[in-house]
């Protein structure tokens, strides 16, 4: 059975990772939450054990809901006599979008009325509504003229663990505290020894949390109990009280093995009374050591100081009822480095500058919501790094330094350029020694452009050169890159070529979720340098998605094969009056969504769809004034039939024309160099212009191969 567990933005993959790790069979993050696959164990396991987790909701039904009364229809055809009697009591949460009904508080008490109808005329009695602690919560979702009703099994919001009984001005949802814990590797670090210092707690959130996460505590005993959390007819009672058992067990042994290493401190006193008072009914008061101290007081924790290991976690004031100030941030980075510097930090700061503020090298760098407000959390580790001898220049061998000198006379040339055009990701090398084969691109972070990184990739050397020679000749490449550009090696990603069975093919990446911003025009895009073959941003495609801005006000935008929806950005930028991007990779479509949320765009007017991008077309009606296609080669993915762009291009381009409002252009592009366009099929539909040239920035001038491109309009 599918179901769906709801979170906070920005911790979609941590939740899917987490439902995996809770037995689901199946979990694929989506927008603020994961579709997850399995009994209906697995979705009590998660209300019971999830940190991560708003809701676990348990759908019901689906239905096409163009109306209130196909609403209304939709509701009573459901035999609600297996779901409740009507002495049991009742509530409706809705979430609304579109135009088939508009207000949510309509929208439940449509559904309340027809679930109640149904009941009086099987009974001729009806259940009473209790919005606080119903026996029965529903939740409907209307979206794009679809409804779907589903059971919420925790029957409410499940973060609220049960212990926090005061909390001060802006608290911190528990939720939200795990994925700081998590994302800073807690409790792995409190396994190894570790101790937890939050230097600015107020009621004691994060510390708490990461106290009963060390405990083994399931979050949902203390709000549940050994009462079920829903009293749904078809609500597993007997799996519900096995899941119990095994978690009272283990808080039990949990319990037993945990040890003092717990620390908050605050300025204010008040807070630190109700910290005291919720780990009381947490629980874990013992073991906390609270402390009323501003962070310009901060010390290294006592019971930590032999063991010289641990993480900080903090949420210091960022919105406006707090009134963020970056000096406060700077004070609490400095406190840090001074009093635990080996120490791991995890950070959920207002915004990127409010992060740099606190002078503190992240290593890894997350976006993710507090409610509405946009955050930025950042993992540094250690705090303080070992402050290194200045580095004696490494002589380089000759074909290196030849290198070297290429890069530094590269820079020299394109500099006039990049500064006019203000461009600060692009190519600088390109296999312009041939014996020396690969690209090196620049990327430069948006907030801090002397920040550079370097994405280094190798290209197949020919059958008769030796391994050896391949592999020697790259490290000098590396080494020649390093010193012109003067980073540490740790900013520069490689990708290098392995020879194996079919041939030359790309080893293994890294997995280090590390994110960077970067600038393109006046658009700010998420790149990742490390964990995939390419980092989300093709350089080449520069023009092209400037031309899409330039055209797209007011325009109806649909980007087809839209990857990471750079151009989709673009295009909202250019003031579109709605984008659309199709892509078959729910994994893309969520960067799509970060990079649009990173402009400020969001809503009804940005459509992401999840699809086979052909299909997707030739079912679409829709019109658009402005589309942009740049398929894959070749796909064979396992959720859609194979697609080969030079046998399907005629058909994709024949339905993608046939979309194209009167006046409006598509521009088709394509990587693959054999590709041959069927300039006859296509023209007996469409005018076809060969931009390629148009399209190759200077960049990338030696490879003028990259791409093609082409503007198309249907016939007149």
């Amino acid at each position: 059975m599918k179901f769906f567990a709801s979170c906070a933005k920005g911790l979609e993959y941590l939740l899917a990772d987490e439902l995996l790790a809770l037995g689901a069979a199946k979990a694929t993050a989506a927008a603020a939450g994961v579709n997850a696959e399995g009994e209906q164990a697995d979705a009590l396991r998660a209300v019971l054990w999830s940190r991560l987790a708003s809701r676990v909701l348990w759908p019901l039904a689906e239905f096409d809901c163009a109306d209130e009364h196909a609403l209304y229809a939709g509701v009573a055809a459901i035999d609600w006599t297996r779901h409740l009697t009507p002495e049991m009591t009742l509530a409706v949460d809705a979430h609304v979008s579109g135009t088939a009904v508009t207000h949510a508080r309509y929208a439940a008490q449509r559904t309340k009325d027809a679930v109640v109808d149904v009941l009086r005329s099987a009974s001729g009695a009806r259940p009473s509504v209790d919005v606080e602690a119903p026996d029965l919560r529903l939740n409907l979702v209307l979206r794009k003229g679809r409804a779907i009703l589903s059971v919420d099994l925790g029957g409410g919001p499940l973060h609220r663990r049960g212990w926090r009984q005061t909390q001060g001005e802006a608290p911190l949802k528990e939720t939200l505290a795990a994925a700081v814990l998590m994302r800073g590797g807690w409790p792995k670090a409190y396994a190894e020894g570790g101790a937890l210092l939050d230097p600015m707690c107020g009621s004691g959130t994060l510390v708490i949390e990461g106290a009963l996460m060390a405990a083994d505590v399931a979050p949902g005993l203390l709000r549940h109990g050994d009462i079920a959390p829903s009293r749904w007819l078809g609500f597993d009672g007997a799996a519900w009280k096995k899941l119990v058992e095994e978690a009272r067990q283990r808080e039990a042994d949990g319990r037993a093995k945990l040890r003092p290493g717990f620390f908050g401190s605050d300025s204010d006193a008040k807070a630190i009374r109700s910290a005291e008072q919720n780990a009381w009914m947490a629980g874990v008061s013992e073991l906390v050591h609270w402390q009323a101290s501003s962070v310009d007081q901060l010390a290294t924790p006592a019971l930590a100081e032999e063991t010289n290991r641990g993480l900080v976690v903090c949420n210091p004031p960022y919105d406006a009822r707090l009134a963020a100030d970056a000096a406060l941030y700077r004070r609490l980075g400095d406190a840090l480095k001074r009093a635990v510097p080996h120490w791991r930090a995890s950070l959920l700061c207002g915004d990127a500058e409010l992060a740099h503020a606190t002078g503190l090298r992240a290593q890894k760098k997350y976006q993710v919501f507090n409610g509405a407000l946009e955050c930025a959390l950042i993992v540094c580790d250690p705090i303080a790094p070992p402050v290194r001898e200045a580095a004696q220049p490494r002589e380089l061998s000759e074909g290196a330094q030849m290198v070297a000198n290429r890069l530094r006379k590269n820079l020299r040339n394109t500099k006039s350029w990049r500064e006019r055009e203000g461009v600060s990701c692009y190519r600088i090398y390109d296999a312009d020694l041939p014996e020396y084969a690969a690209a090196i691109d620049v990327y430069a972070e948006a907030d801090d452009p002397e920040r550079r990184w370097l994405h280094v990739q190798e290209y197949a050397a020919p059958a008769e050169i030796p391994e050896e020679a391949a592999r020697r000749r790259f490290r000098e490449l590396l080494a020649a890159a390093q010193e012109a550009f003067a980073l540490p090696r740790e900013r520069i990603a490689t990708k290098t070529r392995e020879r194996g069975k079919g041939g030359s093919k790309y080893g293994r990446f890294d997995r280090r979720d590390e994110w960077i911003v970067v600038r393109e025009g006046g658009v700010r895009l998420r790149a990742n340098l490390f964990d995939y073959l390419d980092t989300g941003l093709f350089l080449d495609h520069r023009p092209l998605r400037l031309r899409i801005a330039e055209e797209a006000e007011d325009a109806r935008f649909l980007n087809l094969f839209g990857y990471t929806g750079a151009a989709t950005v673009h295009a909202a930028a250019g003031r579109a009056r709605q984008t659309t991007t199709v892509d078959l990779s729910a994994t893309y479509l969520q960067w799509c969504a970060d990079n649009l949320r990173e402009n400020g765009f969001g809503g009804g007017a940005h459509r992401l769809a999840q699809a086979d991008a052909l299909a997707w077309l030739e079912a679409d009606r829709g019109q658009y004034d402005l589309i942009f296609c740049d398929p894959p080669t070749f796909s064979n993915s396992a959720r859609a039939d194979d697609f080969d762009m030079q046998r399907e291009h005629v058909r994709l381009l024949r339905a993608a024309v046939a979309r194209l409002a009167p006046g409006g252009a598509l521009y088709f592009s394509n990587n693959f160099r054999r590709f041959r366009l069927d300039a006859q099929a296509v023209s007996q539909f469409a005018d076809c212009a060969d931009i390629t040239a148009q399209t190759i920035p200077p960049d990338f001038a030696r490879n003028p191969r990259i791409h093609q491109a082409w503007r198309i309009t249907a016939l007149l």
